[in-house]
């Protein structure tokens, strides 16, 4: 348990201190936001600084909090480390910029951010990246919400009837202006989803579970190695790319740029306590990474959640964290569609304040994830998974290159192109040894991704002399 509490205590210590260094490096000023300055009434819409930071938080903390949480507990204690660090160095930092640098671009994508500041070739190699990754992302938020959600209601209400109510529902939340939906349920789901939250932590404590105490030795029972692949399963309760994409919806609804702060940063330092509630929950409720892992196996991760759920808390209690775990993928499966929306609208220039023009980009789009949503889940998760991560590498290139150019400190690009050398590592050597990717040894893999790395890390090194040079 004091492994639990020291790495809470810790998140809560980033935000306090660290959260302020980011903000700092940034410089948010007086300067209107877009929600001010454009106000369309669909996309750019002003929201209260409490409503927005509900919506971010709900954007960004999908299954992958969760089940990502679940599997990288496979790996044993040590993936408390990650899960606290890598929000605090990187997932947050990673958020906070994606939103800020978006705000000052009238609420422009991540795909647009990359063209400006890395190159039009940059920019059609993210469009097709994230539209991708969006469509992936939500397709398995439709899946796995659908499978948790068959297992509380009548045979007769399957897993596929569940599949078409969210498609449904994912159709009304990417069309409608984001105040009329989106705006109205996520407050009532972000209750749920804290107390979900509190439930399961209160389960843990409650009924006497034991959490081992944190330690850097490997207990994964497949014996898969921590480097890279414990970074690249536990994504979204530490870094993401995913969020890359959702922070620029909330760039276009906050109305001062120093609401980012408390927003963008503090939504992900939020998920990571999800994160490692269930992380928690998972080492603790069966005993052992071997034992957690072969539930994982059999169950599936929907099953092991309502099993973990169920036991922990009763039926009552076991329904509200199931709920609470249901809306956690709804509410990112909604936005993802969205945000794929709003980057293909950048593309073709179609005017979103038009309801046809809405229609036109999201019905092909959902038909998409539709047919996707019938290939198997595993296979789509592993693919979202490294996917995922590769965008949050990019993004913080995007990120160092925007710092360089605009940043009020000389140092200031340090912040994110530190990590986004370690996720350059990370993406390429996993890509190079997961069977999903090359399938290569890790003798060829390990170095191949420091020397990636390195390079990138060096070329930042030479753009940041130059800028100063002619400074």
């Amino acid at each position: 348990m004091i492994s639990l509490i020291l790495s809470l205590a810790v998140l809560l210590v980033g935000f306090a201190v660290y959260s302020k260094v980011v903000e700092k490096m940034f410089g948010p000023d007086e300067r209107q936001t877009p929600a001010i300055a454009i106000n369309d009434g669909v996309d750019c819409v002003p929201m209260k600084p409490w409503k927005a930071f509900l919506v971010q938080l709900l954007n960004i903390a999908g299954t992958g909090p969760i089940f990502g949480a679940l599997m990288g507990a496979c790996f044993g204690p040590i993936v408390f480390l990650w899960i606290v660090f890598g929000s605090i160095l990187g997932g947050a930092v990673h958020d906070y910029m994606s939103g800020m640098i978006s705000c000052r671009h009238k609420g422009d994508s991540i795909a647009e951010l990359s063209g400006v500041y890395l190159g039009n070739a940059a920019r059609w190699v993210m469009r097709i990246f994230s539209i991708l990754l969006l469509t992936l992302t939500g397709t398995v938020f439709v899946n796995s919400p659908a499978a948790l959600i068959a297992r509380l209601t009548p045979n007769v209400l399957n897993e596929q009837f569940w599949i078409v109510v969210i498609l449904v529902y994912y159709v009304l939340a990417t069309l409608l202006p984001i105040d009329k939906l989106i705006g109205k349920l996520y407050p009532i789901f972000g209750v749920i989803l804290i107390v979900m939250a509190v439930s399961v932590l209160g389960g843990i404590v409650v009924g006497g579970y034991k959490i081992p105490e944190i330690t850097l030795a490997n207990l994964h029972p497949e014996g898969l190695p921590v480097w890279p692949f414990m970074f690249v399963t536990v994504a979204c309760g530490a870094i993401s790319g995913f969020h890359a994409t959702q922070s620029p919806m909330i760039a276009k609804c906050i109305t001062s740029e120093k609401q980012g702060r408390a927003i963008f940063y503090g939504a992900m330092i939020a998920e990571s306590v999800i994160a490692l509630i269930w992380a928690a929950a998972g080492v603790a409720f069966y005993g052992s990474t071997e034992i957690l892992n072969n539930a994982i196996s059999t169950l599936g991760q929907s099953g092991t959640v309502y099993e973990i759920s169920n036991t922990m808390l009763g039926i009552v209690g076991g329904a509200l964290a199931v709920i609470g775990v249901v809306v956690c993928p709804i509410t990112s499966g909604d936005t993802a569609f969205r945000s794929a929306r709003l980057i293909l609208a950048e593309i073709t220039h179609l005017d979103q304040r038009k309801i046809r023009n809405r229609l036109i980009i999201t019905l092909p789009l959902l038909a998409i994830g539709a047919v996707l949503t019938q290939l198997d889940f595993n296979v789509l998760w592993r693919y979202f998974s490294w996917s995922n991560q590769t965008l949050a590498m990019i993004s913080l290139w995007v990120a160092t290159a925007y710092l360089i150019k605009e940043g009020t400190h000389r140092f200031a690009p340090l912040i994110t192109a530190l990590p986004g050398t370690f996720m350059s590592a990370v993406s390429l050597t996993y890509i190079l040894m997961a069977g999903e990717g090359f399938g290569l040894s890790a003798a060829i893999a390990y170095p191949a991704g420091i020397v990636f790395a390195i390079a990138l890390f060096c070329g930042y090194a030479i753009l940041l002399r130059k800028k100063l040079a002619e400074a």
